[in-house]
């Protein structure tokens, strides 16, 4: 397999070049505000090094392009590109008293709440309709939301997970009166815990134009670099979904970035079980690798003040980076960082802000810049900053482990200078080649992914497992996998003996290569 890896950074662009299980080439660009143009420029500097052509002259065949963005959680987190969302929850008349948005922060509720329809439907907690769809409701509802000119639709169910039934019938009850909308149901998305779940749901039909606007974007950028493959949209559990399926459901691209990162120093160490510490220009990413994917957050995780439940990685993030600003008197590293800006903006640049990058160039740590602009940083002022902030790496790692005895630290990233040879609680320190381009290392290699959480009832433990690896290998091959390499990475089950039918809860995640195409 011959794949372009791409991760689009708030500082850089990188774009890397996979062959034969090998990086053939690697580059930077920096980071545009259209996102696109950066894209663009890291796609004409990897041409440029020749690695894309064969020694005939000829291009090479390319059998994907994999783009990591940080464009749908930075619109969330920024309050920006967001459409309004009609929410409609099938739970009456129990589920009324706590109705849609009631835990989003103000500012953010005010900008995607396009409307709110509660109807009778639903489930119990054993997959017994706890009322009937009121189907005539939701035809009303939908003409409302036509005539209030809402074109994205969250639909939520109590207990959908055990049955999407009522919501997969409320969608089609919705695009006959509204064919245009951009819908999405819950239970493609969450696990069980309706509010964490309808969270998500609103928030990925609130993305629904940008998630469009975006992917196209992309795919123009590929076409206009004359590169002939496949787009993929990297995922926040490591893995891979081709473009469709990304502009559906946006976002399952939330944490891609650090994702990305752990997945690829996965592959450039050799390491399937270590801690991963990747340090940017601006942020510090601290998690665990087990079985060459990211530990996942099993808790509720917040994004941009928005409680959500569903398939994200177990991070700590510090603000700790290669723009860090540091302030020596008395002695502070970040978390204000200069971001993209640190060409222009820190002092072996021309510019006026001290940054951690600045004291590793008078260091001698990096060559870049002008070292003389830095020569009043003396040998003692750069090791007390490298000091302190090895000390906020080990406090980051130590909080990330799960056991007590010393463990392997991978260190990637274009920052990974901060991390020193030696750590406490920590076995090994690696330094990998092509560190900091692991981002984009890591796109280029990701499988493609697929996972089951449901209720099965009236089935033995065997049965229950097999149909929820049935369930996950089918999103695995819709999301653009090879159903040939399939296998399991992670599957647990949980008998629940307050639940009549003998009813046991499974979830499975399986992987596989993206499939071939002619």
């Amino acid at each position: 397999m011959r794949r372009i890896g791409i991760d689009v950074g708030g500082t850089n662009t990188d774009a890397v070049l996979i062959e034969e299980g090998k990086v053939s080439g690697a580059v930077k660009a920096p980071t545009s505000q259209d996102v696109t143009t950066g894209i663009l420029d890291a796609l004409k500097k990897l041409a440029a090094t020749g690695v894309l052509k064969g020694t005939d002259g000829a291009a090479k065949k390319v059998d994907g392009v994999m783009i990591g963005t940080t464009h749908f959680i930075n619109a969330v987190v920024q309050r920006r590109h967001l459409t309004k969302v009609a929410a409609l929850r099938l739970g009456l008349p129990s589920g009324a008293s706590l109705p849609p948005f009631c835990d989003w922060p103000e500012d953010l509720g005010e900008l995607v709440r396009g409307g709110v329809w509660m109807v009778e439907g639903g489930h119990e907690y054993d997959g017994r309709p706890f009322m009937p769809l009121d189907e005539a409701a939701v035809l009303k509802a939908a003409q409302e939301m036509k005539a209030a000119g809402l074109r994205a639709v969250g639909i939520s169910s109590v207990f959908s997970p055990l049955d999407p039934s009522h919501e997969k019938r409320a969608a089609e009850l919705v695009a006959s009166v509204v064919p245009d909308a951009a819908i999405t149901c819950s239970s493609d998305l969450g696990r069980i815990g309706l509010l964490e779940r309808e969270n998500a749901g609103l928030l990925n039909a609130a993305l629904a134009d940008l998630s469009r606007d975006t992917i196209a974007a992309f795919e123009k950028a590929i076409r206009d670099s004359g590169i002939a493959a496949p787009l993929f949209i990297t995922q926040n559990d490591g893995t891979v979904a081709e473009a469709s399926q990304a502009r559906r459901l946006p976002v399952y691209s939330f944490a891609s970035g650090a994702t990305n990162s752990m997945r690829g120093a996965a592959y450039l160490s050799g390491l399937s079980d270590a801690m991963v510490i990747d340090v940017g220009g601006t942020t510090t990413d601290v998690g665990q690798l087990k079985l060459g994917f990211p530990r996942e957050a099993n808790s509720v995780v917040k994004v941009g003040g928005v409680r959500t439940l569903f398939r994200m990685p177990d991070l700590l993030s510090i603000g700790l980076g290669g723009g860090s600003h540091v302030v020596l008197d008395p002695l502070s590293i970040g978390p204000v960082s200069v971001g993209y800006r640190l060409l222009t903006d820190a002092i072996a640049f021309g510019g006026a802000q001290l940054t951690t990058t600045d004291v590793a160039v008078a260091a001698g740590v990096l060559d870049l810049g002008d070292k003389t602009k830095v020569a009043h940083l003396d040998a003692a002022t750069c090791a007390k900053v490298f000091s302190e902030a090895a000390r906020l790496a080990e406090e980051a790692v130590d909080r990330m482990k799960t056991e007590a005895g010393d463990v392997p630290l991978i260190a990637v990233g274009g920052g990974a200078f901060l991390i020193p040879d030696k750590m406490a609680g920590v076995s090994q320190v690696i330094h990998v080649e092509h560190g900091d381009c692991a981002n984009a290392v890591g796109a280029a290699i990701a499988q493609v992914s697929g996972e089951c959480d449901q209720i099965f009832k009236d089935m033995t433990r065997v049965e229950a497992i097999e149909a929820a690896q049935h369930i996950a290998n089918d999103r695995a091959v819709a999301a653009g996998a090879d159903r040939a390499t399939l296998h399991t990475i992670e599957s647990e089950d949980m008998p629940l003996a307050y639940l009549p039918g003998n009813s046991v809860r499974v979830r499975v995640r399986v992987v596989g290569d993206v499939a071939a195409t002619a």
